[in-house]
């Protein structure tokens, strides 16, 4: 029974990430091991599971109905050991995150050592990723999002304030190129742009003028799919960034930044926790979103 439960628990872990090494450094074993677990399974059940090549591990047709039968079974013995969480003390157990880099840094990155002291037996597994992905398949308890990229059919919770935007660049490039006075001039400037990588096409800015909505597709010769980079490339006079106000507000003091088109930068939905709808809440996340809904009271 132990081998069996080890083989499937390897078998979920290599579909969800489709690499015998990424599997393995979720489980904490090594890739050769998850080989040897994966094939005494397939001895066990007389049928091939997975297709491997030196590039790539998918699933055969048997291992495609096969994982659809067993995720859900799986999910019920994961709740089950969660649910005696609740005869502890204390939440425990480990809490998988999905979130974009800027989401842990506004939401949780400042209070994460006070989270992690308030509950020892809880340890966090956060994947920083800008692309929204299925948190169902990729075996995460909760994700961090903005308000308006949500996954449809979560139970979802603001724990941050909505996002105030802004139009930056840097005084060398105003030097040159001047300012724009209206949305409509973006389109004679350098603008950074950023890449999604959950669709792979360029971020449009969503502007305002009164209850009028702006979107602006703009251009420019630089493009990142990492939103961490655009301010740095507005500071290095690459061109016009669009960005959260927090995060350039500094700068702005600063003078290694200025603002334009105030008039007409919008207030976007805050960031969000959000998670499956399920009966059962495990204790761990809910201890997690009761530490988020205080931290936004504060």
């Amino acid at each position: 029974m132990h081998d069996d439960l080890s083989g499937l628990t390897a078998f979920l872990a290599v579909a969800r990430k489709r690499s015998f090494t990424a599997a393995a450094t979720e489980l904490r074993v090594t890739p050769s091991a998850v080989s040897q677990t994966l094939r005494a399974l397939e001895e066990r059940v007389g049928v091939r599971l997975l297709q491997r090549t030196t590039r790539s591990v998918g699933l055969t047709e048997a291992g495609a109905r096969f994982l659809a039968r067993l995720e859900p079974a799986m999910q019920g013995v994961h709740e089950a050991f969660e649910s005696l969480g609740e005869l502890r003390d204390r939440p425990a157990g480990l809490l998988r995150l999905n979130m974009p880099r800027y989401g842990y840094q506004e939401v949780l990155g400042s209070r994460l050592a006070e989270f992690l002291a308030a509950y020892p037996d809880i340890q966090v597994d956060i994947q920083l990723d800008d692309a929204l992905v299925d948190i169902i398949e990729q075996g995460f308890d909760a994700g961090f999002r903005v308000g308006d990229l949500m996954e449809r059919e979560m139970i979802a919770i603001q724990v941050s304030d909505d996002i105030p935007m802004a139009v930056v660049g840097s005084p060398s490039y105003f030097a040159t190129h001047g300012k724009p006075k209206h949305p409509r001039d973006l389109r004679h400037h350098d603008c950074i742009n950023y890449r999604s990588r959950t669709t792979g096409g360029l971020f449009r800015w969503n502007l305002t003028e009164g209850e009028k909505r702006i979107e602006v597709a703009v251009e420019g010769r630089v493009i990142f799919d990492d939103s961490e980079l655009l301010v740095a490339a507005a500071v290095d006079g690459l061109g016009l960034a669009f960005a959260p106000e927090n995060r350039i507000r500094k700068l702005v003091a600063e003078k290694r930044l200025a603002r334009v088109l105030e008039p007409y930068c919008p207030t976007l939905p805050g960031f969000f926790l959000y998670y499956p709808s399920r009966a059962h809440v495990a204790p761990k996340l809910k201890a997690l979103i009761d530490f988020v809904k205080v931290g936004r009271r504060r």
